[in-house]
């Protein structure tokens, strides 16, 4: 969904409108790292299922299951990174005895599966012994393929001018590039949101779809795709397909800086909210934003499939997770241990389960860092627009892999990863 190999899409909805995640508190004892090539400015420290929070507790099934649909990924060829990178190639490995399992294993048995094929290492960034978790989700609204006075804010298709420079692969550690249009014989930066909103593509043929509430235009922008109610009662799914290349400004730090709304209140439901009473305010904070992305439809969808993820498959609510794709490779599994507002009204849960690395998002870097993914609907959205939490990340490595070569880790150059745009 968040094809996102660059987008802003993937990024977690108050990740991208508060601001990026600080440092937490240190003191943790000095981890033990493994070899620096598998990731770049990374430590781990080797522990065992059995250390891991709620392991024996969590239903690992759905994580499996979405498991195994990265493995249809992972088999179809070869790592597309230069140099290739080691868990690319031992992931694959355990896709083969994935393969062996029975269609519905037991929880014991794909709880064993796990046990038997990878071990658990926390992973941190240096100095952080904790990392930081932010929550995204699809939005669902009302809409038309058909402009009309109920429905009159477009989304976007892909411009066909459209010209996308992926970021050089020893620059600053971000997942988006830039983004141009031709004048002349000169390529221009492209148009921001407020020029597209004023009319820069107007009829041009690129409406893919027409929408209620340019909020919702501006929301579902920052998740990277959406479900659109049709009149005749179909679905049209949207999802990401490029963006214009201009700087992302999260609208929460605004409303935050200005003294709108607390830091300690601020959610997706305080930003509508703050739009919704003050319409030509946040029409112009939104606007602040000069970052815009467009969409393709995506067809071959059951109703009860999660938006696509940047590794081309539906994702899993509770169980996909956007990762940094320039660090991890899609399918890597990871196990999370933190305090969410998962429950009513906002109260502090556990949220201790397995989960699958299937998507990216620009906002997502580092090597504890992520995006969960929470479904689709208001529900889900008022969920994770809530989250903005510290938590612990175990990341589960094929045992295939080589353990033996310990040392310090080093700051070492991105991957070079074609189509990283």
């Amino acid at each position: 969904m968040r094809a996102h190999l660059v987008t802003l899409l993937a990024s977690g909805l108050l990740a991208g409108l508060i601001a990026a995640p600080g440092a937490f508190a240190t003191g943790h004892r000095p981890l033990r790292a493994l070899p620096a090539p598998l990731f770049s400015q990374a430590v781990l420290e080797p522990t065992s299922f059995a250390a891991l929070d709620g392991w024996s507790a969590d239903d690992p099934r759905p994580a499996l299951a979405a498991f195994r649909r990265s493995c249809r990924v992972l088999q179809r060829g070869a790592d597309t990174a230069n140099p290739p990178r080691p868990m690319f190639a031992a992931l694959r490995g355990v896709c083969a005895q994935a393969a062996s399992l029975p269609r519905h294993p037991s929880q014991s048995r794909a709880r064993a599966f796990f046990e038997r094929h990878f071990r658990p290492f926390f992973i941190s960034a240096i100095g952080e012994p904790e990392g930081f978790l932010t929550g995204y989700y699809e939005p669902e609204v009302d809409g038309s393929r058909t402009r009309s006075d109920i429905y009159a804010t477009p989304l976007y298709a892909r411009p066909k001018d459209l010209v996308l420079r992926a970021p050089p692969p020893d620059g600053p550690p971000a997942n988006k590039g830039e983004a141009f249009r031709r004048e002349g014989d000169a390529l221009v930066p492209y148009y921001d949101r407020a020029a597209i909103e004023d009319g820069a593509l107007k009829e041009k043929g690129l409406e893919i779809a027409w929408i209620r509430d340019p909020a919702d235009a501006f929301f579902a922008h920052i998740q990277g795709s959406l479900r659109v109610r049709l009149p005749d009662g179909g679905v049209l799914r949207l999802n990401y397909d490029g963006h214009n290349g201009q700087r992302y400004t999260p609208i929460g730090r605004l409303l935050v800086e200005r003294g709108l709304v607390p830091r300690e209140k601020m959610s997706m439901d305080a930003i509508r909210a703050y739009i919704a009473e003050h319409p030509e305010e946040g029409r112009e904070l939104m606007r602040q934003n000069r970052s815009y992305i467009f969409f393709r439809e995506v067809r071959n969808l059951g109703p009860d499939d999660g938006a696509v993820g940047a590794q081309g498959l539906p994702l899993t609510a509770g169980r996909s997770i956007a990762v940094d794709r320039l660090l991890h490779v899609y399918g890597t599994p990871f196990y999370l241990d933190a305090e969410l507002p998962t429950g009513a009204d906002g109260a502090i849960e556990p949220f201790r389960r397995l989960t699958v690395a299937q998507d990216t998002g620009s906002a997502i870097i580092g090597p504890a860092r992520a995006d969960i993914f929470f479904g689709a609907g208001d529900e889900a959205g008022s969920i994770a627009g809530r989250i903005r939490h510290p938590g612990r990340f175990a990341i589960l490595l094929p045992k295939a892999l080589d353990f033996t070569r310990h040392r310090a880790p080093l700051p070492m150059p991105r991957p070079n990863i074609p189509g990283a745009e």
